[in-house]
């Protein structure tokens, strides 16, 4: 990141390290995912991140500079792989190839590079592929431990295929995408979730969603890791979780049958891959403590006003975007005073 203005802080931590243990925080529910939904899955998380790395390396080369500290910083490998946890398991591979493409080289490079986007690259790219491609981005199917339930061959989900279908899949629609489904219908949530959801259940990967969603409690305990690691505050995830959950209960309270209750909307759907990976990201979100309250607070409450109200189940990269946007006036808002003057710059001695 460039420094514009000094006095600036130093981390003892590379930019390397960092990414690593990111990495390292993302690989439980990641491998749980590749159980899960098996061979299409590993296909489409491999091309992504390959895609994102032969991205950056065609900047580096674009910009006439040497391609491997580029790459070898990481950076471009965690963008593809958060890409690949928000894309659906069974995707085609070209969906990741495409986003990946974008998220590096429109989201990242056509902002200056690494330290100047505006954007989130992961979450930019799964809007735009969502609004592209939505046929593509919206199939699902049954993960591993549903097929288990369901009597089908154990091994079924690692046919090896490249993207579609297999013909032992059981197809299903994701819990924020049913409720609203069935909520168009005129269905209240109690007679469309009957049957069909367990929280616990989808919290340790056995109900459908993408990457990042099905094991929500491993991605918890990964960013609870980059806590303990200092990698990440704890503001911003707790504001995001806060954001969410405090209207969700109010409105639970108020129509019980008409709002889904707080923990269904904190284990379903990209909330804790949101705000411990994506919302924290140290480019796109505000460093003022204030300010970071706020971000994370704005972003859970844009969650769950697109997740109650909007065209789409689900609201977290929506709702990220639009909070990167506010983040240059936010950080302007919250800014410290300077020791011996006003919040307008003048001194205090001035008249």
């Amino acid at each position: 990141m460039n420094a514009i203005s000094s006095p600036h802080a130093h981390g003892a931590r590379p930019v390397g390290r960092v990414m690593l243990l990111v990495m390292l925080a993302l690989a439980p529910a990641t491998l749980a995912g590749f159980w899960h939904f098996g061979w299409p899955a590993i296909t489409l998380w491999c091309v992504t991140i390959l895609t994102a790395i032969g991205a950056e390396a065609f900047c580096a080369r674009l910009a006439d500079r040497p391609a491997a500290p580029m790459v070898a910083d990481g950076s471009a490998i965690l963008t593809g792989w958060l890409l690949a946890m928000s894309l659906p398991p069974w995707a085609p591979w070209w969906i990741g190839a495409v986003g990946a493409v974008f998220a590096v080289v429109v989201c990242k490079h056509a902002f200056g590079g690494l330290g100047q986007n505006l954007f989130n690259p992961a979450m930019a790219a799964r809007v735009m592929l969502l609004i592209s491609f939505p046929v593509e981005m919206t199939q699902w199917v049954a993960p591993h431990a549903a097929n288990l339930a369901s009597g089908l061959d154990p091994l079924a989900g690692l046919a090896l295929t490249f993207g579609g279908s297999a013909p032992d899949a059981v197809t299903s629609a994701s819990l924020l995408g049913h409720v609203k489904a069935e909520a168009s219908r005129g269905l209240t949530l109690s007679q469309s979730l009957t049957g069909h959801w367990d929280l616990f259940g989808f919290g340790l990967g056995q109900r459908a969603g993408s990457l990042g969603e099905t094991s929500a409690l491993l991605i918890a305990g990964g960013g609870l890791f980059l806590i303990l690691q200092r990698v990440i505050g704890i503001r911003i995830p707790a504001a995001f979780l806060l954001g969410v959950a405090l209207p969700a209960a109010l409105a639970h309270f108020l129509a019980p049958d008409r709002y889904l209750p707080p923990l269904t909307h904190l284990l379903s759907g990209g909330v804790m891959l949101g705000a411990f990976f994506i919302a924290t990201d140290y480019v796109t979100s505000p460093s003022t403590p204030r300010g970071q309250w706020i971000f994370g607070l704005g972003c859970g409450l844009l969650t769950w006003i697109i997740r109650s109200w909007g065209a789409y189940p689900e609201g977290v990269a929506f709702a990220v975007l639009l909070m990167n946007a506010a983040v240059p006036l936010i950080d302007r808002a919250t800014r410290p005073r300077i020791f011996g003057r006003r919040r307008d710059g003048r001194s205090l001695t001035a008249p």
